[in-house]
Formats: structure tokens, sequence, C-alpha cells
């Protein structure tokens, strides 16, 4: 609504800036201004000024400016309409409703709060009856304390199709209301029924701390039965604009803790029970637009973490990818990388907030994930790999409007990929989204082609390395399957030079695509079934383990990894010489510094790849 320029003149004479701004900051008065250190921004001598007669703040560290009602809105999340409704309660003033269509908008929404309040009230009361057993002992069995279930007002919906609307009723709320405010759903015969029944209820809570919706995970295991279920969009309640728990976990934020994005409503609950008050989730969806500007309004990095598995990975990159267009100076993301097969409930459960802690420690920034994701797309050891990596990370910062921002990423990722070829092989691209704590695996130095079973070896001496290596990496797989979410998109950027291996290739690529969870010795029998069964033996085989001792199945997890990026890098330096007689032809051609640049990195990194060849 438009509020009357009279109405909001006499609520500025009556607010106070400065007592606005001091519920939130330690202002010390300096004549007839008061200053303090900058909610906005982090800094250790304050440089924000607030003017009570101008009636504005203002920062001179990162030129914050604004009024008291830009300051509310900024601090709390809140709209000018919710602002301006706070702010005249300070001070006693009423409101005026400027027609009659806002005043029943108003009511109704009044009425919708009553009535979702009181399905709240009505669920907590079910958790602690007969009835709610069960759900209560699964909170409790998920390691929830009951001053954790009291304070997100944890609750039960009967497994009966009227009981809400039965109990609700007797308190004067009509199906109407009810359907409006998503609790009930009214079939094309005018019948209704319960939305939720046989859930554990989770409270959705507004920034005000208001319960505006509701999410509930069904008991049991009926796979026909959606596992989570959300109060569907109202008057109240726009699923992509709030996130779960964001009321206390502001608070806490700008108390000096983390704001940590998480997939769940249980990721929520379980970290701030570990101590981690400022963790909030995505109501159902991938996070919005909407929702990363949330989060900037109340910290300039908050970090995401997502569940360590594939559909962590690709939450994490459609989160990078979607920021891009809203990033400006000052604001970003992190990314921090849970283990695989761990969520941040299962990770506080098992080994404590310690363990999270060391992990938020280790957070990447949006630029070093978006590096990471393009660049495990491909081999980069060739002029057209770079090239292609140039041209991916090019697609992205062409996302990014802001000028200022745009110019550093761009800068940053042409430097990069100018210095790649300069890295020594075993350091790089090590650090995808499925690195271990997310600090990338820096790998052991095997003894690849080495003395154990030197007779073998030296009798395999004289045959193609770039063969040999094709074995190596198929084998360490083989008796490896679960290397597949580290390796399967490098060994599948690959073309082997026999057809027969790299059927075998696409085929163990395919099957473990499928089903990750096998273990070597259900996955050698399917390829045995398969037709594989010559090449297999051929291939496990002391003729292989030989040359790759990392590859025999007795070696654990992280030797044969180790060994297998190694293998990968000695692989792809095939190219190396190729490219290196293209260097010093252009160089022939036209001495230009950049071509001579780029001839020294070979160089470099052809003397790099002779010394690890000699160790």
């Amino acid at each position: 609504m438009a509020f009357p320029a009279r109405f909001l003149d006499e609520l500025r004479d009556r607010t106070a800036l400065s007592d606005v701004v001091g519920r939130r900051v330690r202002l010390v008065k300096k004549g007839r201004e008061h200053s303090g250190l900058c909610p906005f921004h982090k800094e250790k001598t304050p440089s924000f000024t607030v003017n009570d007669d101008k009636g504005f703040y203002h920062c001179f560290g990162c030129g914050a400016h604004g009024s008291a009602f830009d300051f509310v809105m900024e601090t709390e999340g809140l709209s000018f309409r919710e602002t301006v409704e706070k702010l005249a309660a300070d001070v006693g003033m009423q409101v005026p409703e400027d027609s009659p269509e806002e005043r029943q908008r108003a009511e109704r929404k009044k009425t919708l709060y009553d009535v979702v309040e009181a399905a709240c009230q009505y669920f907590e009361q079910q958790l602690s009856l007969p009835g709610g057993q069960q759900a209560l002992k699964y909170l409790r069995d998920r390691g929830l304390s009951d001053q954790t279930i009291g304070k997100f007002r944890l609750g039960f919906s009967p497994d009966r199709r009227d009981a809400l609307a039965g109990a609700l009723g007797t308190q004067g709320h009509n199906k109407d209301e009810l359907v409006a405010a998503g609790l009930i759903i009214k079939r094309d015969d005018g019948s209704t029924y319960d939305r939720f029944h046989g859930r554990v209820m989770f409270p959705i809570l507004d920034r005000r701390g208001r319960v505006v919706a509701f999410g509930g995970r069904v008991l049991g295991s009926d796979k026909d039965v959606a596992k989570y279920l959300n109060s569907p969009e109202t008057d109240l309640f726009h699923k992509g604009h709030l996130l779960y728990a964001l009321d206390t976990a502001q608070v806490a934020a700008r108390a000096g803790q983390a704001l940590v994005v998480t997939e769940g409503y249980m990721d929520v609950i379980a970290l701030y029970q570990a101590g981690f008050e400022g963790a909030v989730a995505p109501l159902g969806t991938a996070l919005t637009e909407e929702q990363i500007l949330e989060l900037w309004k109340i910290m300039p990095e908050p970090v995401l973490c997502f569940d360590g598995d594939n559909a962590g990975a690709r939450a994490a990159t459609r989160a990078a990818v979607r920021a891009l267009p809203l990033l400006r100076a000052g604001v970003g993301l992190r990314f921090a990388a849970l283990p695989s097969g761990e969520d941040p409930d299962s990770l506080v459960q098992k080994q404590g907030s310690q363990a999270f802690q060391a992990l938020l420690d280790a957070a990447k920034p949006l630029s070093q994930v978006l590096w990471e994701m393009e660049q495990a797309q491909g081999p980069t050891d060739t002029p057209e790999g770079r090239a292609g990596l140039q041209k991916r990370l090019d697609d992205h910062v062409r996302r990014i409007e802001d000028a200022t921002v745009r110019n550093h990423f761009q800068s940053t990722f042409k430097d990069r990929v100018w210095k790649l070829g300069r890295a020594e092989g075993p350091q790089r691209a090590q650090g995808g989204w499925k690195t271990q704590g997310g600090r990338g695996f820096k790998p052991s130095k095997p003894q690849v082609f080495g003395a154990e079973d030197g007779r073998k070896a030296a009798q395999s001496s004289r045959l193609d390395l770039s063969a040999v290596r094709e074995e190596i990496l198929l084998a360490a797989l083989i008796t490896h399957p679960e290397l597949f979410d580290e390796v399967g998109e490098k060994l599948g950027s690959l073309a082997f030079s026999t057809v027969a291996l790299d059927k075998l290739r696409q085929e163990a690529l395919k099957t473990l695509a499928k089903d990750a969870s096998l273990d070597s010795e259900a996955f050698q029998r399917h390829l045995r079934g398969c037709g594989y069964a010559e090449i297999l033996d051929s291939l496990l085989s002391p003729r292989v383990f030989g040359h790759a001792f990392f590859a025999r199945l007795t070696e654990p997890f992280n030797t044969a990894l180790a060994g297998w990026n190694e293998t990968y890098e000695l692989y792809c330096r095939r190219d190396l010489e190729a490219e290196l007689r293209e260097a010093e032809r252009r160089l022939a051609a036209d001495m230009t510094a950049e071509n001579f640049e780029r001839f020294k990195a070979l160089k470099i990194q052809e003397q790099t790849a002779q010394q690890r060849n000699v160790k």
C-alpha cells in the first residue's frame, strides 16, 4: 500500500535513528553524531556514523547509507510495509489503512496467522500424547533433546483425514480459512481432508518468528508416499523467498556465528543443537535468487553446505551459477564440501562439532568452485583443452552484471588458465567438489613403475607406455569401484588406443553410473557376464600389477586414488611433446612476448615431467 506522506513524516520525526541503530550497534556519542562499528562489513576501527538531526546513517568504509527505514529493512530483512508497521508500533502510532480492500486483506492475513498458529499448537500437543509416541521416538532417535524439540516447536499430525479440521473447528476456524492457510485440501465435490496426516511436523516461521507454513515427514517407509511434504503457496507463505529457521539464524549470524545453508530441516536442527545456530535451509526447492539476496542482507558471505553426494554437488553447482548475475562488490558465497555419504546431521552426530567447524573453515569461495567445476570437465594439458576451459569460464563471467566484479573474475581466471601448464601434475586439478573436507587431495608418490616384481616389469618395459597406462587406469577402477565418484569424469573424457579396451572402459563407466555401490567382486562378475572375461584375466594379473601395485585389490582407497591420479597425469602428458613442438614453431615464426611465455611454460612442464619420471 502507499502510506500517506504526512504519516511517514510524523513517523520519521518520532523515531530516533540512534535508538533504532543502537539496538544492533554499540554507539558512542561524539558531538551531534554517534559512531560505531559498521554492521554491514567487518571492521576494527569505527567508520559508521549516525546523525539524528539529518535522519541518516553513513559508513565511510563500505558506503552504506540510509534512513531508519533502510536500516531496519537491511538488518532484519523486512519489507517496507513490515518496517513501517514495526517502527510505528515502537512509537505507539496506528498505521492507517488506505482502502477497504487493503483493510480486508490485512484482516484476512491476520486471521491466517491465527489459523496456522493454532495448527502449530495442536501439532505440538499431539506429539506428547500417546498417539504421537512413535513420532517422538523418531526425533529422540535422531539425537534431538526435548529442549531442541521445544525450540523448533516440532509436532505430530495424527494419521486421520479430519483430525486437524475437527480440532480447529471447535476453536471457531472454518474450513475456508483452513483451505486458505494450506492446512486442508478441498475436493471437487466440496468435501475436505487434512493435508498432513501421520507425519512429524516442522513449523516454518517467517523472519519475525511467526508460523506461516509447515513441512511434514512421513513415518514409516511407504514408497508410494512422499517422504517430505510442504504447505502450498498461500498469502503467508512463498517458499522461494523464505528459508527455514531464518528467524533464529539471523540473530546468531549477526552475533558473529557463520550463516550456513544446508539441505533439510533435520540438518538445520542438528546443527543448532551442536552449537551452529546460524543454519538455514531452502524449502523443498533449489536455492533461489530471492533466497540468496535474503542471505546477503544478513551476512556478506554465507556458507553453502550440501550433502556429500552427486545430488549435493549438483545443488552446489546450481547455486553457484544462479548467484553469478546477483554478485556485487562485497558479497559472495562460500562452499563447504561434505565427505562422501555424509550430511551435516550425520557428520556432527558421528564426529562432533569440531569436525563441522573444520569443514566450514575450509570452505571455498565461489570463484574457486567455478574453477574446479570447469577444470574437471576434461584434460587441460593441451592448447585445445585449455581453450575449452577458458571458453567455459568466460561463459560464466559474462553472466555477472556488476562490471567491477566481472572484471576481477575474468582477470583471475585468465591468469589461472595461463599458469595451468606450469603447475606440477598431481598438485593441480585435485580439488573437485568431492574432495575430503574441501581441502583438496595431495597424493603420496607411489612408485608406479617400480621395483616390485621387477622381472615381470622388465619384460613389459618394451610395451607401449600409453597402452600400459590405459590398462592400469581400468584395472585400478575394477579393483576399487569406489573410485568412480572421483575419477569417472576423467576416465570418461579419454578414448583408449585399442577397441577392446575402450569398449571395456565404456561398459565399466556405464555400469558404475547406474550403481556406484557395487563392490569389486560384483563388478567383475557383471563385466565377465558381458563378455569381458578374457580381457579381465589379462588386466587383473601380475603383468599389470607389476607396474602398479596400487591397483591391487588389497590396497586401500587413498593409495589407489593417488596412484590412479598420477597415472592419469602421466598418460595425459603424451601430447606434451607435440604441443612443445608447436610452441617452438610459433615462436620461430613470431617472436612475441606471449609466444615466448607460452614456450617457457611448456618447457617448465616438460622439465617437471622429466624430473618426476627420474624419481
